[in-house]
């Protein structure tokens, strides 16, 4: 008898690591074809890769549903426990992946209407190390290796300043001129795509280093306190309050923001901004797609009730506040009257960000 569940508990333990395979070589397969849409300009590739996301949306729940008979089957513990509790996890990071892929793709149909130039050396460069990152996560799960879930995790640096400097280069370009603002955003968010698929490939490799260990690795950034501002364009409010936010200098607070269609910065917020002593000229308006770790964000205010559409689930790890205020752009008017109405938003928002923040240092001596 117990031969025969031994047997059995062998047999759901191999389909949950050959489901965990396929899974990720459709991840690998996905992002390979969108970056080849974008750079060969490939419009039926960029529709296959959104059309067969649905694949792996599929396997998601085929491997979900795995992972919770396997629960109830074998009612598992320790390492077990462990396993199944990781395969469950990895399965949420691969679907992740694969709406990465999608993501890429349709930026490369957006590409595709225009002649702009495309930095394909350093794109490959990060394509060479994050793919390679995700597959080697894959084997160190379903090998139950330790060693390689750790340099998977190492090589993570890597990815990160290849995105930086291509950002960073693609922002140049559109400062100087050479870029267009229309193309700038899908190649930022490509990059940004590029460099979540290594994020998340390192997030496989914690969630494999605690099922071979059962010390559960730290994630980055969870030291301190993320909060994002979001309205429609981040041209106005949310850059003024993320501006507001740095400008505390607040120890264990990091404040960043994006808009729901980034347009560039409006003249009138950054000479009003100037007046209080913030330059926020140089700031590059970004979609809420191209913001840092997002998933790891810890307070997302709106400062739009417009933008709720961009939210239309709550977000599982984030708290979620509306501070909705008047777009001061929008009002039209005397000098006077226009700085009374940027007067007024800015003091809104400096206010609500003031006992957000003294809310949490409370919170935290409780």
């Amino acid at each position: 008898m117990s031969t025969h569940l031994e047997a059995a508990l062998q047999q759901d333990l191999e389909q949950i690591r050959s489901k965990v395979t396929e899974m990720g070589d459709l991840a690998e397969k996905a992002i390979r074809a969108s970056i080849k849409a974008v750079v060969e300009k490939d419009r039926q590739l960029a529709f296959a890769v959104i059309l067969r996301d649905q694949y792996i949306d599929d396997l998601e729940k085929q491997l979900d549903r795995l992972c919770l008979e396997f629960l109830v089957r074998h009612q598992p513990a320790a390492s077990l426990l462990r396993f199944a509790y990781a395969a469950i996890k990895i399965n949420l990071e691969l679907e992740r992946v694969g709406d990465y892929a999608e993501s890429i793709a349709r930026e490369s149909l957006r590409l595709t209407k225009l002649d702009a130039p495309l930095p394909i050396d350093l794109i490959q460069q990060i394509v060479n190390l994050a793919i390679p990152m995700l597959h080697d996560a894959i084997q160190a799960f379903v090998h139950q290796d330790p060693e390689l879930a750790r340099r998977t995790v190492e090589s993570d640096e890597a990815v990160d300043l290849l995105r930086d400097k291509l950002t960073a280069d693609l922002t140049q370009a559109y400062r100087d001129g050479k870029l267009p603002f229309e193309a700038l955003n899908p190649l930022v968010v490509l990059a940004r795509r590029l460099e979540r698929v290594s994020d998340q490939a390192r997030n496989i490799s914690m969630e494999t280093l605690y099922m071979c260990t059962g010390e559960y690795a730290k994630h980055p950034g969870s030291e301190v306190m993320r909060v994002l501002f979001v309205d429609e364009h981040n041209t106005c409010r949310s850059l003024m309050a993320e501006a507001i936010g740095m400008g505390m200098h607040e120890p264990g607070f990091v404040f960043a923001s994006a808009g729901v269609e980034p347009l560039p910065v409006d003249p009138v917020t950054i000479s009003f901004m100037a007046s209080k002593g913030f330059d926020v000229a140089r700031a590059v308006p970004k979609a809420i797609t191209q913001v840092p770790n997002i998933d790891h964000q810890d307070v997302i205010v709106l400062l739009a009730s417009e933008v709720k559409r961009a939210f239309p689930r709550r977000p599982r790890k984030a708290v979620l506040l509306e501070w909705a205020v008047d777009d001061p752009r929008t009002v039209h008017g005397s000098e006077p009257q226009i700085t009374a109405a940027y007067e007024a938003t800015y003091a809104y928002i400096q206010g609500q960000i003031h006992d957000l923040v003294s809310a949490i240092r409370d919170a935290s001596r409780l």
